[in-house]
């Protein structure tokens, strides 16, 4: 009885470590006797004890490697330091683990030479402008080689790109000098606007003050000219009424002396009276006279 319980205790022993639960977004590489034999997914799993083996547990997440600041040298021959990350996956696991030897290595290795490939073709003005072409070539190279690896490189980002202290003071002085050139033109537009505005408002206001001008001097005329001809309209009347009132000599007497008052009452500083009323009765036969040539016409 001890000797079954012993064997029982041992059997539990090897065969419980030979169940296996595989997690999701995991694979388990099984190797039998030495040689590659299959791959779990996730789920259960049992191997024979002793024969079987896992060889590797790979991750299928995806990877993110935020490898060192590696230095380059440009076209121009500039040394600078530039870092970059790579997100990559694990697409096969059996040529992930049997593929190359150490991969995460290989694939900084990798990156550190293909930056330096492409920032020697440009030079530093071009690599500062230009990561999203030095992200696209890196990509495709990287996803290209790493493929026997069983790697998908999904995305390279350029993270940092250092120049020499000297060419960031340089290129310091040169954004500055940049933002007062433009600083200086903004504000000389602002000024030729406000100059142009300035301008346009006197110009208006100068045709506004002649436009009323002229309106006044056209109502001042048109007023004059209605006085005038109410005045000449009263006259007329009143030469009509004289006429036909037939108004004899003594009327026309009165009304030259009513005339030598009007004239009193003007600019005249000396009025000349006839020493006799004949003379006044002539004056004013005169009137009437040409009073009835003035109908006649």
């Amino acid at each position: 009885m001890p000797f079954l319980i012993a064997i029982l205790i041992i059997v539990i022993i090897i065969v419980i470590p030979c169940v296996k639960v595989v997690p999701q977004a995991k694979t388990y590489v099984i190797e039998r006797l030495g040689s590659y034999y299959t791959t779990w997914k996730n789920g259960l799993h049992f191997k024979i004890p002793f024969v079987d083996r896992v060889a590797n547990q790979v991750s299928l997440k995806e990877i993110v490697k935020d490898f060192a600041p590696q230095p380059v040298i440009t076209k121009d021959n500039v040394t600078m330091q530039i870092d970059t990350v790579v997100y990559f996956q694990i697409t096969d696991a059996k040529l992930y683990t049997y593929g190359v030897e150490y991969p995460i290595s290989a694939i900084e290795n990798l990156t550190a030479t293909t930056l330096r490939n492409i920032i020697g073709e440009l030079e530093l003005d071009q690599t500062l402008t230009s990561r999203d072409i030095i992200n696209s070539k890196m990509r495709s190279i990287l996803d290209e080689a790493t493929d026997p690896w069983g790697i998908k490189v999904n995305r390279v980002e350029v993270k940092n790109i250092l120049p020499p202290k000297d060419i960031q003071e340089a290129m310091e002085k040169q954004m500055r000098a940049e933002r007062e050139r433009r600083e200086k033109i903004l504000q000389a537009e602002g000024e030729k606007k406000s100059s142009v505005l300035i301008a346009e408002g006197e110009k208006e206001s100068a045709i506004l003050r002649a436009e009323a001008e002229k309106e006044s001097k056209i109502k001042r005329a048109e007023g004059e000219a209605e006085a005038m001809l109410k005045i000449k309209t009263a006259e007329a009347e009143g030469i009509k009424l004289l006429k036909d009132a037939k108004a004899d000599s003594s009327v026309l007497t009165l009304k030259s002396y009513e005339t030598l008052s009007n004239m009193a009452n003007g600019q005249a500083t000396k009025i000349i009276v006839p020493s006799d009323l004949q003379g006044v009765a002539t004056f004013g036969t005169a009137i009437k006279e040409v009073m009835n040539d003035k109908n006649n016409k």
